[in-house]
């Protein structure tokens, strides 16, 4: 069993020691001093209950115990590093390459901005973009099949000592019906006045189908749902053809902007939704995310609040 004195800082200094012969010079190289690189080597003969140096007036020499040592060491301290390296390639940490994964409807303006700044900060950078619900985004985080994603955070419960969640903009959401309809009003609408309509949905799991479900739970009526769908872009062109209605957020307005048209909900119906950025703490530190995250404070400043 290896004595708890015997650590891979002091096997550093040990080496260090080793090279140089001289305890001053060593702790200059280290950042330490020469006490406590004195003492490093102490409990290093301490933990391995046998001497590695002699002392000769102020000076230390090696032993051939410590020589043997040095031969080890040189090889546990090499294995150790290219352990923590392929550790850190396992877990995506200093990769060239980042998965990020994103909500559809954020691939118009916010994706495009995001890369624009991070090649700049990472010119060799590689983005890998995974589209999907805010459902699936968060199952493939918490299973490290991505790096970091951008969702909408009201209706998903993120757990805060496990990821960091830096808000990007509020956006609120719409009622979206065809340009040329009967049913486009000024002012603020009524989801009542719509009961005999039918309407058009994202499936469970994605960022609006909560809020889409509880709006019509205070309107106090089932919504005749025609058909379900699994991107935002396919929802908005079956609004656009005259099949149904549907709730919306207010980035989407410049996507068929001429024939299909944003009316804002009344007071009991308004949601917003939170745009964030999120990723494992675990993973503060990597420089790809710490690149990622400065974008997204810059774009967060510049875009304060997002209402359509």
């Amino acid at each position: 069993m290896i004595d708890s004195e015997i650590t891979f800082r002091k096997l550093e200094v040990f080496l260090v020691f080793m090279e140089k012969l001289n305890i001053a010079r060593t702790a200059e190289q280290l950042g330490l001093s020469s006490v406590s690189v004195h003492r490093a080597l102490h409990s290093l003969e301490e933990g391995l209950r046998c001497p590695l140096f002699i002392h000769r007036g102020r000076n230390l020499l090696p032993l051939p115990a410590a020589d043997t040592l040095q031969q080890h060491a040189i090889q546990v301290i090499e294995q150790m590093a290219l352990g923590i390296q392929a550790a850190q390639r396992t877990a995506g940490f200093g990769e060239k390459r980042i998965r990020l994964g994103t909500l559809y409807s954020l691939t118009l303006e916010t994706i495009p901005r995001l890369i624009m700044g991070l090649k700049i900060r990472r010119p060799s950078l590689e983005l890998e973009l995974i589209m999907g619900s805010n459902e699936t985004l968060l199952s493939r985080l918490a299973a490290q099949q991505l790096d970091a994603i951008l969702i909408s955070t009201s209706d998903s419960f993120i757990d805060e000592q496990l990821y960091e969640n830096l808000p990007l903009f509020k956006d609120d959401i719409y009622l979206a019906v065809p340009a040329d309809s009967a049913l486009v009003t000024e002012g603020t609408v009524d989801l009542r006045d719509f009961r005999q309509q039918k309407f058009v949905s994202l499936a469970e799991g994605f960022a609006t189908y909560h809020g889409f479900q509880e709006a019509f739970q205070i309107a106090g009526f089932e919504p005749d749902i025609v058909t379900q769908v699994n991107d935002i872009f396919s929802m908005l062109s079956l609004v656009q053809a005259g099949v149904g209605c549907t709730l919306i957020p207010g980035r989407m307005k410049g996507v068929y902007a001429d024939t299909v048209k944003l009316l804002p909900l009344a007071e009991p119906y308004q949601m917003r939704q939170t745009i964030a950025l999120v990723f494992a703490r675990s993973r503060e530190r990597d420089p790809n995310l710490l690149a990622l995250a400065a974008e997204s404070r810059m774009y967060a400043r510049s875009h304060p609040q997002k209402n359509g």
